[in-house]
């Protein structure tokens, strides 16, 4: 179940963790670019892919909600009323990727942070559809799925660090959760995304990051 501790209203840029709820004894934590190197290269996979291949918004905790609406229950800033059948209504949210307030749940898209036709090119292509499902679907890490405005994630669609970075107060965060998820799930990077990696990470001297591997 995720942790009900995020966001606060623009995070510190420069010095943070990702976290994983997970021990100590069970979870990996590396500085930023140690994680950044640490991940395999390889030319991405598009072929064959499908939304429908990652079976998403689904209650696979059977706590009556689904991921999407227990994401929006826990970034929840103002919390929103639940009614039957998980029904949100209220509410407000903060978009870390742009500094937006939205209010009520119909303005919040949640954000899968790898997108899913890049774990996909990145790996996916290869996964069973119960571990396609579970990725589109992970409550076990508080980075995989974030409610965001709209607008941003539109903009953002299915592009990498390469061609898209939110604004620049959190990049550092948005780093560390793309690298911590990456590894969470075992993914690659291509030889572009992990050039801006690297180079975006040049600023971000002090950040560290912590993930637990997914099963």
């Amino acid at each position: 179940m995720i942790k009900n501790l995020r966001r606060g209203l623009l995070a510190s840029a420069l010095a943070f963790a990702v976290l994983a709820p997970a021990s100590p004894a069970q979870a990996d934590e590396v500085t930023l670019m140690d994680g950044i190197t640490a991940l395999p290269v390889a030319e991405e996979i598009r072929e064959g892919y499908k939304r429908e291949l990652y079976p998403h918004w689904k209650d696979d905790d059977k706590n009556g909600c689904t991921a999407r609406n227990d994401v929006l229950i826990a970034e929840a800033i103002e919390a929103p009323t639940v009614g039957a059948g998980c029904a949100l209504t209220g509410g407000v949210w903060h978009s870390y990727y742009d500094d937006v307030l939205v209010q009520g749940p119909s303005g919040v898209d949640i954000d899968h942070l790898i997108p899913l036709a890049e774990v996909h090119d990145s790996g996916g292509y290869g996964w069973t559809t119960e571990r396609r499902r579970r990725y589109a679907n992970d409550l076990g890490s508080d980075v995989t799925l974030v409610g965001v405005s709209a607008r941003s994630n539109r903009q953002k669609a299915d592009q990498d660090p390469a061609t898209w970075m939110p604004m620049a107060a959190v990049h550092c965060r948005y780093l560390g959760e793309w690298v911590a998820t990456k590894h969470r799930w075992g993914l690659a990077v291509d030889r572009a995304e992990r050039e801006a990696l690297l180079r975006y990470a040049a600023s971000c001297p002090n950040a560290r990051i912590t993930y637990e591997p997914a099963l």
